[in-house]
């Protein structure tokens, strides 16, 4: 088997989610995200753009329901020995199989927790999968149990959360030699990407952000590249990925020189994220973290300027995105506690003098002050 992590942390994993479940008063739990999947199990594919579950008893059994093509991916990848697959035909339901699978599982008229939010049931699957068990046992929402299990990092977890932040440092040295005047998005890109593969890296569970001129006031990826003229501003998102851990940063780099519209965009945020640092220490919450960043923003008198969200919850992630919950933003009040992995982004877009400025790091949180993943400093960087 190709496993990440050592069995005894797979144990202690589902123990983890065993005694949720019992709080809950849950005979299982039906898991569709792949990221629960993977970290209950080991489990790691991008075959959740169908119809598969896992299977959770509360006896600690596991069995997973997916398609052909996923069955030995599932053995090779993960700790599972049920698998079972429903066959591709037309008109097929698997919910159906489900159902008939949860019947066999001895579930009939049992308390029944369901992953709805997740990339990985679509509303039509969902919708299925309503029609099949609301005569069938007592059903409940079960999203976002195995999601807060992960919020908190496992020291394994951590060491993959530090290796995915040295293959982001490497990608934004390999980028930096390529930001000057005549230089090519796609080459920046292409090696960025090329430095995380190389370092033994994944793809990211969502594209690099890459934009310049105009287009660095956009905070997702847009096909169609550019080349960087004499005073331009490249703004970039991206993220190491090591075993599906990601540790994003997000900065943006000048060429030819500064602006003063970019030096008081940069002084707010180099600012804003020092007052987050402060802030991101147990006592605190999520929602504590945002305002200190809107504190500023505001003195700044940049509050038209910021987005309403300052960076989210990290780890093992699969596409289309690499943000987890919980996130930074207004009145969220989850507790900052030790052993998280959080992305905190300062990005401000002035739409008015079309000018962009951003900056972003990987924190590990502690008892007292959060460490940073990322070497770099914070300075602003003019090419």
């Amino acid at each position: 088997m190709a496993l990440h992590f050592e069995r005894s942390e797979y144990d202690a994993r589902r123990d983890r989610l065993l005694i949720e479940m019992a709080a809950k008063k849950l005979d299982a739990i039906l898991l569709f995200a792949q990221e629960s999947m993977y970290w209950l199990t080991g489990y790691d594919t991008f075959g959740y753009c169908f119809f598969q579950c896992l299977v959770v008893k509360l006896d600690g059994s596991m069995t997973l329901l997916t398609r052909s093509a996923d069955l030995r991916q599932a053995r090779h990848t993960s700790i599972l020995d049920n698998i079972l697959v429903w066959t591709d035909r037309d008109n097929v339901n698997p919910a159906i199989d489900l159902r008939n699978l949860l019947n066999d599982l001895g579930l009939l008229g049992a308390r029944i927790g369901v992953e709805y939010d997740t990339h990985g049931l679509t509303a039509y699957n969902g919708r299925r999968v309503d029609e099949q068990l609301q005569t069938f046992g007592q059903i409940a929402d079960a999203s976002g149990i195995v999601g807060r299990l992960r919020l908190f990092k496992s020291p394994a977890e951590i060491r993959k959360a530090e290796r995915a932040a040295a293959l982001s440092d490497e990608a934004l040295d390999a980028a930096l030699p390529l930001i000057v005047q005549g230089g090519d998005e796609g080459a920046i890109l292409a090696a960025m990407q090329g430095a995380v593969l190389a370092g033994g890296g994944d793809y990211p569970a969502n594209e690099f952000i890459v934009g310049s001129g105009p287009d660095a006031l956009l905070v997702r990826y847009k096909s169609g590249r550019r080349k960087l003229s004499k005073n331009d501003q490249l703004t970039l998102e991206w993220s190491g990925v090591f075993h599906r851990y990601h540790a994003p940063m997000m900065r943006t780099v000048l060429t030819g020189k500064a602006s003063k519209r970019h030096q008081e965009l940069f002084d707010a945020a180099r600012d804003a994220l020092v007052m987050v640092e402060k802030t991101m220490v147990p006592g605190k919450t999520f929602g504590d973290v945002f305002d200190a960043h809107a504190r500023v923003m505001e003195a700044h008198e940049l509050t038209r300027h910021r987005l309403n969200a300052c960076g989210y919850s990290v780890g093992a992630r699969f596409s289309p995105s690499w943000m987890d919950m919980p996130m930074f933003y207004q009145g969220n009040p989850e507790p900052i506690a030790p052993d998280m992995t959080l992305f905190a982004h300062m990005i401000i877009m002035d739409s008015e003098t079309e000018t962009a400025m951003t900056l972003g790091r990987t924190y590990l949180t502690t008892e007292s002050a959060p460490k940073p993943l990322s070497r770099h400093d914070l300075d602003l960087i003019v090419q």
